[in-house]
């Protein structure tokens, strides 16, 4: 399974590639546009082969899989859109290789770098988010045995026009092969004096390769001069990675000054302007061409930092979530319980 680039297209891979959507929900081989639209809808008048069935209609509280397949395989991109108002409400798990513990577990909205319901553009290389709402992630995903993927919608509210495509390939997966994983997690708000905890419990072999993250300020002032701090492989009070600024970790300098959005690193202001109570930003670090590496097992911490009168820092009492995305050898350990509604909600 080698990678995918400019350098390598023309490469015989022998391989056989599939593509999930709601025309073809299975995937299977000359299986597209079947639907008959039985004298209904907008292809009413021309009938099987057009384009019938484009979406899925999510039900409240309704779960619907997407995925399940057996492999060996690749996951090579996945698009989605739906309405922003459902981006915290819709949850997408992962299951790889028969586990019952998802490995990937996040609101769809956050897992593609979108937060707060509202939609921003990303022109970051693994995940591409496109006007108005189109969301890409290109990370991949190799499974040996079989690969599994549900979206919840977690909410009272019935949801119309959920569009997908699962892009994957049929083919060898090498053993040296690892797993992608991203889990979700929010606190809100930090509580004072205490680390924002991105992830903990990770237990195996792999590499942490990005961080997502959803920050709004409820104090005034500059918010950004806490320490991510990655703790490897049986690291106790100390940890071996040490970032200088939350700034800095995202790629930025002196305060970030204005938004960006770059092809590993980005930083937004979604509502509000950085530095005045209420606004709402967001961030990412892919480390494409940095991964940090583990042995047994992972734990990953960010301050939050500001400052107060007299020159001291503030630690502040901010909402903040976060996605972060690893590989990793399987068991996936357990994750914490995924927060219910009232626990993600925006308010």
């Amino acid at each position: 399974m080698l990678p995918i680039d400019m350098g390598n297209l023309f490469l015989d891979r022998q391989a056989e590639s599939r593509s999930l959507s709601a025309e073809n929900p299975d995937g299977a081989v000359g299986g597209g546009a079947k639907a008959d639209p039985e004298g209904e809808g907008a292809a009413r008048e021309l009938g099987v082969g057009w384009k019938v069935k484009p979406c899925l209609t999510l039900a409240a509280g309704e779960t619907q899989t997407l995925m399940d397949h057996e492999g060996p395989g690749v996951i090579r991109h996945m698009w989605f859109t739906f309405s922003d108002k459902f981006y915290r409400s819709v949850i997408i798990r992962v299951y790889w290789d028969g586990q019952d513990q998802p490995s990937i577990e996040a609101p769809l909205g956050d897992l593609l770098a979108n937060s707060w319901n509202c939609r921003q553009d990303v022109v970051a290389v693994p995940i591409n988010v496109n006007p108005s709402g189109g969301m890409n992630i290109y990370f991949a995903m190799p499974f040996r045995k079989h690969a599994r993927i549900t979206v919840e919608n977690d909410s009272v509210n019935e949801l119309r026009g959920f569009f997908y495509t699962i892009n994957y390939t049929l083919e060898d997966v090498p053993e040296d092969a690892l797993y992608f994983h991203a889990q979700w997690r929010r606190t809100n708000p930090v509580p004072y004096a205490e680390e924002y905890v991105m992830i903990d419990g990770i237990e195996g072999r792999g590499q942490y390769v990005g961080t997502f993250m959803a920050w709004q300020q409820n104090s005034a002032g500059w918010w950004g001069e806490g320490e991510i701090k990655m703790f490897l492989d049986g690291d106790t009070d100390h940890p071996t990675i040490c970032g200088t600024g939350t700034e800095d970790y995202f790629g930025g300098a002196w305060c970030f000054g204005r938004d960006f959005s770059a092809p590993f690193l980005g930083f937004q202001s979604v509502t509000g302007e950085s530095g005045k109570v209420g606004t709402r930003m967001t961030m990412y670090r892919f480390h494409v061409h940095d991964p940090v590496f583990f042995k047994k097992n992972l734990r990953v911490n960010m301050q939050a930092l500001g400052w107060r009168s007299e020159h001291r820092y503030l630690a502040l009492q901010d909402d903040i979530s976060a996605v972060v995305y690893w590989y990793q050898t399987l068991p996936t350990a357990p994750f914490p319980v995924f927060p219910e509604t009232n626990l993600r909600e925006i308010i």
